[in-house]
């Protein structure tokens, strides 16, 4: 990375807090396996007494879905179990109502048409979330269409890892601890020690509620009983900020959008897997093309946009001659992360060997990045 990129970042970096309205933010760039540039400035409170350093955690919503993911895919390179296994090989009531030739693949790709349930659950109730996922007609013809899953999907990986690793009590987070958080020294949670609970920056809700971008989507979000304002909020509970900041919703196991951590952990994670799966010389993935290899493209049921994705993984998506429709994850077209609601963002490019993970406190509307996030991404690669 050149000097002038290094100067660029810290700019913006500065501006996001001048011109953006940022409360507390880290910032980790990792190049070829090094930490590059560390960021970190404001405050982990409202009333700014607080002050938000490299080591403050916070909460990071659907930047958790990939990490939870790549426990999955861990176990499932462990056991030899391709992405084209039917899930109700390992989840034989998930086969109710239709759903039988679903395969893994298809379920960590959001095709699996289980976006909205009819049947209302707690989420913090995992037994009756998976008993309306069994009982759950999909939303559409799985394979042929694909939907964010912004909740369920928590509920699937969690479920479809507990049945394809085997071992009593043996969580998905209690998994990513012993194989990747431990190892690789990461600060990051799914499910946070109780002991840590007062050491999280809390998040605070976007000061407007109408933003200018994506109409549609957000038209639908407030409209009662469109499958995107039912996908939001199914399961039901722990629909805000305030609810996340909340000691239980910290410790919860939520494996779509209740991870905690630093941008520094959350960078270091994919700047191994943008090194092929290695880093510091342990080798964690022997392959990483399930998160390289897109499995879906085009107009998403939920968000109402073009997505694509691979297993677990956001890919920028591309028009029918290869070209991306937009540079959420850089360039590059082998990238591969996934923003979090309000603002927090996260991917790696193995193709440049880039590692970027940014986190924030005062969110933004919507569930894609936005300018302050964006912007840092642009001065990486300028």
């Amino acid at each position: 990375m050149k000097a002038e990129n290094f100067a660029r970042i810290e700019a913006r970096f500065r501006e996001n807090f001048e011109r953006r309205g940022e409360l507390g933010a880290s910032l980790s760039v990792w190049e070829h396996g090094r930490e590059v540039i560390s960021l970190a400035g404001g405050y982990a409170d409202r009333k700014r007494v607080k002050s938000w350093t490299a080591q403050t955690p916070v909460l990071v919503w659907s930047c958790t879905k990939p990490l939870a993911a790549s426990c999955i895919l861990h176990v499932m390179a462990r056991d030899q179990v391709p992405l084209s296994t039917p899930v109700a090989e390992f989840w034989p009531e998930f086969a109710q109502s239709g759903k039988a030739r679903i395969t893994i693949g298809e379920a960590l790709s959001h095709q699996a048409g289980l976006a909205a349930l009819d049947r209302p659950a707690p989420v913090l109730d995992h037994a009756a979330v998976v008993k309306s996922i069994e009982l759950q007609v999909p939303n559409w013809t799985p394979g042929l269409e694909h939907g964010y899953h912004p909740r369920t999907f928590g509920s699937l990986l969690e479920e479809l890892f507990r049945r394809i690793e085997g071992t009593p009590g043996v969580t998905l987070g209690h998994y990513w601890q012993t194989h990747f958080a431990v190892p690789m020294g990461l600060d990051f949670w799914i499910g946070l020690p109780r002991e840590k609970v007062e050491s999280v920056a809390s998040v605070f809700a976007p000061k407007i509620s109408t933003p200018k971008r994506n109409p549609d989507f957000y038209n639908a979000l407030a409209t009662k009983g469109t499958l995107t304002e039912r996908a939001f909020i199914s399961p039901k509970g722990l629909h805000g900020p305030a609810a996340m900041n909340t000691a239980e919703a910290r410790m919860a196991s939520l494996p779509a959008f209740g991870g905690i951590g630093t941008a520094h952990s959350i960078a270091k994670f994919y700047a191994m897997l943008a090194s092929g799966g290695e880093l510091e010389g342990v080798r964690y993935f022997e392959n990483i093309e399930p998160m390289l290899n897109v499995l879906t493209n085009g107009n998403d049921r939920v968000l109402l946009r073009p997505t694509a994705f691979a297993a677990g993984f956001m890919h920028d998506p591309v028009d029918a001659s290869g070209k991306k429709l937009r540079n959420l994850f850089g360039p590059s077209t082998r990238a591969f992360g996934q923003p979090g609601a309000g603002g927090s963002h996260a991917f790696g490019d193995p193709e440049n060997g880039i590692a970027f993970a940014y986190v924030m406190n005062q969110m933004d509307v919507g569930v894609m990045p936005t300018e302050k996030a964006l912007g840092l991404v642009e001065a990486v690669y300028a």
